[in-house]
Formats: structure tokens, C-alpha cells, sequence
């Protein structure tokens, strides 16, 4: 159990830093919003809590908005974002791709609790 204490940990750190950089985003308080309920539930993995149902809506919803947002070409994208040299957003479809994949991030730290959840 000490090694997911960790995971979460450093999670919460990590989201909070997503969160923060949100800041100067066209639509900040949903990315805020995404990472402020991601770093509750690994606030409640440190303490061993996994809502079954809770998590399982996050999951789902972030996959969703994962693939919803998925750039037309993932590494178009990173050629561009390599290229740029620096984190501002010349284009929507850059915004695009690191919304997914952040909601991808999301729900892959989520998955685990959320199979230990159903497993439990």
C-alpha cells in the first residue's frame, strides 16, 4: 500500500501543476475543474478510498473527452509543439491534443483505483 501512497502523491503534485498552468487557458475553469476533482480522488487513494461508481463516471468521461479531443496526428502534433520550442498555443488543434492527452492522463492515474474498487 506504501507504493500507491507515492503514486497518488506525486499525482497531487503533478495535477496541481497541470491545474496551475491552466491558468492562462481560453477556458480555465474547466481544466481546473478536471484536475481539481483528479487530485480529490488521489487525495482519497493516499487514504485507500476508491468510490466504485464516482471513479468509474471519471474514467469514462475522461476516455470519452480523451478520444473526443484525440489530434488528427499525434505526431503532426509533436512535430509542431517540438518545433514552437515553448508552451504558448498557436493553434487550436495544439490545445486540442494536450486536452486529451491530459484527460488521458487523468484517466490512466485513475484506472487502478478503479479496478481495485470493482475488485474489492
Amino acid at each position: 500500500m506504501k507504493f500507491w501512497k507515492y503514486f497518488y502523491g506525486f499525482w497531487i503534485v503533478a495535477f496541481a501543476l497541470f491545474s496551475y498552468w491552466q491558468f492562462n487557458d481560453p477556458d480555465p475553469e474547466v481544466w481546473v475543474s478536471v484536475y481539481a476533482v483528479a487530485i480529490i480522488f488521489c487525495l482519497m487513494g493516499i487514504r485507500g478510498i476508491f468510490p466504485r461508481y464516482p471513479l468509474t463516471i471519471v474514467v469514462i468521461a475522461c476516455f470519452v473527452g480523451a478520444i473526443y479531443f484525440w489530434p488528427e496526428s499525434v505526431s503532426g502534433w509533436i512535430g509542431q509543439e517540438i518545433e514552437q520550442g515553448d508552451l504558448t498555443m498557436k493553434t487550436p488543434e495544439m490545445e486540442e491534443g494536450r486536452e486529451s492527452f491530459g484527460l488521458l492522463i487523468v484517466a490512466l492515474v485513475m484506472l487502478p483505483g478503479l479496478i481495485w474498487s470493482w475488485k474489492k
